[in-house]
């Protein structure tokens, strides 16, 4: 969450206008979370794997993940509570709680793998051993979430997340089949074999994953609860049309961005990788190869960068929206803006998770194969998650006047009805 000390949603129109990029948070630190090592891995292994006939889903999923997590982010605005404090008040527990662990396996595998991939990031360029690395990152990350409200942080770390850029860079110094990229992008390519399925359920997954919706929906209830001069929506319905147009613009720019760049990594690792035969990337140095084009011999250290940066800033987003879910789902208080003292049972959920995550690095999973497998199991557990999610937005008991427009409406079910169809048939070619 940003620290909005001169706040959007204050009737003050100069204000609103001087505020506009320091007004610019959860959707824009959730767009760039959702390109973390998972998300690079995954959108590189498309490339190498499939080519460019994979670019169109880049340009389906923006508007589909971005109903989705303006419908996240409504929920927890409108109500004042987020996503697994809503499930429970009018789910129950008996629904709550199985999806609540659903997701919680599924950040804990999340991870595991990015942790293990910063590791090897690290290894990469300094040599040594990988374990002693991801161990140091994740002591690093867990002592700022515990000790340093999110916001002041997250600044500096977006800073990192800059490095992927390259990856658009990459393109002017290669050769590009552009007719292929045109027909890649603006015609869906389909196949029925498994490694295509396994990889399109990969990107669904990497792209529209669960752990988002929950962040993005706590970091509204944060914006209440840290802010006096901000309301759930419910009780102050006036600040609706400032407060949901700022919700909007912040979530369709993060997630334009995030695609962005899932879009120029993929096109980057088509022209390079697969171009060149490579379509199996086993290790940190493969992936990497992709950016040798404009980097040359510095192309590990500027992925590694990449990685690292990305990781720092996903790590808490994964750990913190698992934290937020079991305490919300437990009733208990759960805030990263809050003292340990004061929240101790979410600080201990959220060590807790992380902690399981460095576990997994002792089962000697390959760093790259683990987070593209991660977002594989991001994309099966994503279907039940939304369509609880799709039902709650359109209920008045829950939303009061506030219910997702049609629009919103239509392209939420969409996405849901994509991701099911997806996974369905990736079990179907198993």
């Amino acid at each position: 969450m940003m620290d909005r000390s001169s706040s959007p949603h204050v009737p003050n129109e100069q204000q609103e206008e001087r505020s506009f990029w320091s007004s610019i948070g959860p959707g824009m630190v959730t767009g760039a979370a959702d390109d973390d090592p998972s998300g690079i891995a995954t959108y590189s292994q498309a490339g190498a794997q499939i080519g460019s006939s994979i670019l169109w889903t880049m340009l389906v999923l923006w508007p589909l993940m971005s109903a989705l997590q303006m419908i996240s982010s409504q929920i927890g605005r409108v109500t004042g509570r987020g996503l697994a404090a809503n499930m429970r008040k009018y789910y129950g527990a008996k629904i709550t709680l199985p999806l609540v662990i659903l997701l919680l396996v599924s950040n804990i595998f999340n991870l595991g793998a990015d942790i293990s991939a910063m590791g090897s990031a690290a290894t990469l360029v300094i040599g040594g051993p990988m374990r002693f690395y991801a161990v140091g990152f994740t002591a690093v990350s867990i002592l700022l979430q515990v000790f340093v409200p999110y916001h002041r942080y997250s600044n500096i770390l977006k800073w990192l997340t800059f490095v992927i850029l390259a990856y658009i860079g990459v393109v002017f110094f290669v050769r590009i089949p552009w007719r292929d990229v045109v027909y890649g992008t603006f015609l869906p390519t389909l196949s029925w074999n498994t490694n295509y399925v396994t990889t399109f359920v990969a990107v669904l997954g990497t792209t529209i994953s669960p752990y988002l919706f929950f962040w993005q929906s706590s970091q509204e209830v944060e914006e209440v609860r840290t802010h006096r001069r901000e309301h759930s929506l419910l009780h102050r319905p006036e600040e609706a049309p400032r407060v949901l147009r700022w919700i909007r613009r912040d979530t369709l720019l993060g997630m334009a961005a995030s695609n962005i760049v899932g879009y120029f990594i993929i096109l980057a690792t088509a022209a390079t990788l697969h171009a060149k035969g490579i379509t199996q990337i086993e290790t940190a140095g493969q992936a990497a190869e992709a950016l040798r084009p404009i980097a040359g011999q510095w192309c590990a250290l500027l992925f590694s960068i990449g990685i690292i940066g990305t990781g720092l800033l996903a790590v808490p987003v994964l750990a913190g929206s698992a934290a937020f879910a079991v305490g919300e789902a437990l009733h208990f208080r759960a805030s990263l803006e809050m003292k340990p003292i004061k929240a101790w049972r979410f600080y201990g959920v959220l060590v807790f998770a992380t902690g399981l995550g460095v576990l997994l690095l002792y089962l000697h999973l390959n760093p790259i194969r683990a987070l593209y497998w991660s977002a594989v199991i991001n994309g099966i557990i994503s279907t039940p998650i939304m369509i609880v999610i799709m039902h709650m937005a359109s209920r008045r008991r829950i939303m009061g006047e506030f219910t997702i427009s049609r629009t919103w409406r239509w392209l939420g079910w969409t996405a849901t009805a994509f991701m099911l169809a997806a996974v369905v048939l990736f079990f179907a070619t198993l």
